[in-house]
């Protein structure tokens, strides 16, 4: 028997990961396998939940091997938002629905042991790591835009945007070659690295815009509309000197811009008066001469 994860009344056992079995509940100081038909996905999601898992993945009888021994003589009716499993409400089982062979088998996903805090979204912020029951800070300092590549990988968030050093705390060092699938696979380090901050480019935001101008100037509204713009987030973001120069130079333009809608109305309207005061004064030379 291969046991992966355990808690003092329920267990995962003969699976094929750490998340993964037959579902076992503690009877009596002895384990008994869980009946099938004594369980739905809502008790799954308290064991999955208990065992420090993700969601329930997969649930089917004789998947992890039939059972041997002791078997639960419970029907559990979990409301899918207990802490744990003995928790739950049970009922008696109903007659020969608990067939020979048929333990239950549960698959539940695997957890999320990466996060990213302190920031305007889930694909921004200082990166945590789930270890040893606790999150902690985890730290990279010459090598942190591999493992801030790691980690935008992790969380589907997309390439790197920028991955900056924070304080030097306690936490969790890596050391990461930037192609691995999650910080696991990175090795750890046992000396103290500066807190790693990440921006992700969450490709959730690629697509296609466009930008609309509306300016109220001198008792003037102006408004327009410029040509959809495509946006495509790329591995090699811009310098942060580069957005900024051309931040000024859309400013720039959208002034030089309004003050031209601005300024062309009034240069006509003067050049109209001109020539009205010019024709005002031919028509006096005129009608003195007839005089």
């Amino acid at each position: 028997m291969i046991l992966f994860r355990s808690t003092d009344s329920v267990r995962l056992v003969d699976g094929a990961g750490l998340c993964s079995g037959r579902v076992e509940v503690k009877s009596n100081q002895s384990w008994a396998s869980v009946c099938e038909a004594d369980f739905d996905r809502q008790d799954a999601e308290v064991v999955c939940g208990e065992l420090g898992c993700g969601s329930p993945a997969a649930l089917q009888g004789g998947l992890y091997g039939g059972g041997e021994g002791q078997t639960w003589d419970k029907e559990f009716q979990c409301k899918g938002r207990e802490s744990l499993l003995l928790d739950c409400d049970t009922s008696d089982r109903e007659n020969n629905t608990c067939l020979p062979g048929n333990a239950v088998g549960l698959t539940c996903s695997e957890p999320d042991d990466v996060r990213l805090v302190g920031g305007d979204s889930r694909c921004v912020g200082g990166v945590e790591r789930y270890d040893q029951g606790e999150w902690r800070t985890v730290g990279a300092d010459w090598n942190k835009e591999n493992a801030a590549a790691v980690v935008c990988r992790q969380m589907g968030c997309g390439s790197t945007v920028s991955a900056l050093p924070g304080n030097t705390t306690r936490g969790i060092g890596v050391f990461c070659y930037g192609s691995e699938s999650s910080l696991r696979e990175c090795s750890r380090s046992f000396y103290l690295r500066p807190g790693l901050t990440v921006i992700c480019s969450d490709d959730s935001h690629q697509g296609t815009y466009s930008c609309v101008y509306d300016n109220y100037v001198f008792s003037h509204n102006f408004s327009s509309e410029s040509e959809l713009l495509s946006l495509t987030i790329t591995a090699s973001p811009l310098p942060a000197f580069i957005i900024r120069h051309v931040v000024v130079l859309l400013t720039l333009l959208t002034t030089i811009t309004t003050s031209y809608l601005y300024y062309k109305p009034t240069r006509r309207q003067k050049r109209v008066n001109r020539i009205s005061r010019l024709n005002a004064s031919v028509h006096q030379l005129n009608s003195q001469s007839d005089w």
